[in-house]
């Protein structure tokens, strides 16, 4: 199965043509070599009340499994992707950012300044991702192991639970 995924880079400059969008193409370099199938990408300003309504869309769409999110998830007053995020998820994947955040701090303090969060709408999976191309990439590679599996659980796929032990 393939995952199919939208990308939403979130940033008030690239959105103005005053700076290129670097990690929205990285992240669709990631998929690409993953062999997702790109459903959507775009650049939104830092607006919550746009990146809200075009999670919901996306999510209750149901075209996509995954939508991650770049951008917007530190301490400016402007960064409010983490806050639009939690306006549209119906439930929290918090093992998710815990795991982006301590994986992180293996290569920069900083990273315990990311708000990122995950979560699931519908049979959707949102995952915020850092703003800088080096940062998205890094994080999504830790949960590239875990991607397909997730997916499958969204989906309800019997295969889902091919290799689980019973205890």
């Amino acid at each position: 199965m393939s995952i199919r995924i939208g990308i939403i880079t979130v940033s008030d400059r690239s959105y103005r043509g005053e700076r290129p969008d670097e990690s929205g193409p990285a992240l669709v370099n990631v998929a690409s070599q993953q062999g997702w199938q790109l459903i959507r990408n775009m650049v939104l300003p830092d607006e919550l009340e746009l990146l809200a309504s075009k999670l919901i869309e996306w999510a209750d769409g149901g075209e996509m499994d995954l939508i991650l999110t770049t951008g917007g998830t530190g301490f400016s007053p402007r960064d409010v992707t983490p806050e639009a995020t939690l306006a549209v998820i119906e439930r929290l994947t918090p093992g998710i950012a815990e795991a982006m955040r301590m994986d992180s701090l293996r290569i920069t303090p900083h990273a315990m300044l990311s708000r990122a969060i995950a979560g699931i709408r519908s049979r959707t999976l949102i995952v915020n991702l850092p703003g800088s191309p080096k940062g998205a990439v890094e994080n999504l590679a830790v949960l590239i192991p875990v991607l397909h599996h997730a997916v499958q659980l969204l989906h309800e796929d019997p295969a889902a639970e091919v290799g689980h032990k019973a205890f």
